[in-house]
């Protein structure tokens, strides 16, 4: 069951590793790579936070909203990018067993998509988040964007 503090992991300085899709739906698009640094705040005691990751490949920084809703027991993220100055719809879910997954639903290159985020392989030093999208009610996805996350060298969590 999710609690307040399942993202206090993410709190600090990291250096990140993208891989991702250049066409998101076509599970034949070719893989780019790059580096970015992403910074998290905590909020609300632990039960909110806010991060920025710059991307100068992309040319634009992103910036995701995490908020614990303690009625349900599970935690909106919230994306915009700078590029577009938009919010995206939310995902929603939770953490079991050390493993985070979170849906919603969205539209991509016209076509609407369910979309799902997994946070895994948590440490005090590392993180592994992904995207993946739907097109057929879930009954397949195609990841589509992974980050590996390293914490920041000489920069304390928090």
């Amino acid at each position: 069951m999710s609690t307040p503090h399942d993202f206090d992991f993410l709190h600090g300085e990291w250096e990140v590793r993208h891989r991702r899709r250049t066409a998101f739906l076509d599970p034949n698009s070719a893989w780019e790579e790059f580096p970015s640094t992403s910074r998290c705040l905590p909020l609300f005691d632990g039960a909110a936070n806010v991060d920025e990751i710059d991307m100068p490949h992309l040319g634009y920084k992103g910036l995701t909203l995490r908020l614990f809703d303690v009625e349900t027991r599970q935690w909106s993220l919230n994306w915009a990018a700078s590029s577009s100055g938009r919010l995206f719809p939310p995902v929603t879910g939770g953490f079991e067993g050390g493993r985070g997954e979170f849906h919603g639903t969205d539209t991509y290159a016209g076509e609407d998509v369910l979309v799902r985020f997994v946070w895994s392989g948590i440490s005090a030093t590392t993180a592994r988040w992904e995207q993946a999208f739907s097109t057929d009610g879930g009954a397949g996805w195609l990841i589509n964007w992974v980050m590996e996350f390293t914490r920041a060298c000489g920069r304390p969590a928090g």
